[in-house]
């Protein structure tokens, strides 16, 4: 079953049955030295439980424009991360905002945010973000993102700062030593059938980056990310 699932991600039969062989040496010998402990596994949470997944791109775009939406999921959601306001912890008294879109510790001092967006630790002198965009711990003199784009860990201390066009899918990988990788998708692509590829605007697919990121030191890179955050924008004032 296992090969079977991951063929229709495009993975080599003999690199899924190596992978489940290492994982299977792996759960017997942790079981062995730890009889007293289980294993995760399924749990039946019934149906009314709420289930908010954000493992794939669609589900994260979903799942963050949930926290600008109406209705009792909406409503559990923004309960469970504690949001009790569309505005929270932030500085945009300049920044025109939608009344449905939603603002969490984010600072600016002019633009505007259109409906149902959502930005999170968003600091910038200016910004333009589009109906429905999605942007999460971005610095830059100027961010721009249009309809649906989706703006993740960016960090820009140039003049342009960051454009991203309708629909458009960016985020930075950062490495161990602070140096960043932009990754460029577009909403309407599927991640997983195109794992292999190397799209547009990109040096390497999603499977090499995930290959050679897979063992980084994640806390190192957090700590270089907030470094380089913080440096952005100091360079602009905030």
């Amino acid at each position: 079953e296992y090969i079977s699932l991951m063929s229709q991600k495009g993975v080599d039969e003999q690199e899924s049955r190596s992978h489940h062989v290492r994982m299977a040496k792996m759960k017997e010998s942790f079981l062995t030295a730890n009889p007293e402990l289980g294993m995760f596994g399924s749990v039946d949470v019934g149906s009314n439980a709420c289930w908010w997944d954000y493992g794939l791109l669609k589900l994260y775009i979903a799942n963050n424009l949930k926290l600008s939406e109406e209705g009792d999921d909406a409503d559990l959601l923004r309960r469970f991360f504690g949001v009790t306001g569309r505005t929270m912890n932030s500085e945009i008294s300049g920044v025109t905002v939608d009344g449905s879109a939603s603002a969490f510790s984010c600072k600016a001092k002019s633009g505007s945010v259109g409906a149902d967006a959502v930005i999170a630790a968003v600091e910038a002198e200016e910004i333009q973000i589009g109906e429905g965009a999605i942007v999460v711990n971005c610095a830059a003199k100027k961010i721009i993102a249009g309809k649906g784009a989706v703006l993740y860990n960016l960090v820009s201390e140039s003049d342009d700062g960051i454009v991203a066009e309708d629909g458009d899918v960016i985020v930075s990988v950062t490495d161990t030593e602070g140096s960043s990788m932009l990754l460029r998708s577009k909403t309407s692509i599927c991640g997983g059938k195109a794992w292999k590829q190397v799209l547009d605007g990109n040096k390497m697919s999603f499977e090499e980056v995930h290959k050679q990121n897979r063992d980084a030191d994640v806390s190192n890179i957090e700590k270089k990310r907030k470094e380089l955050y913080q440096k952005a924008s100091s360079s602009f004032g905030l």
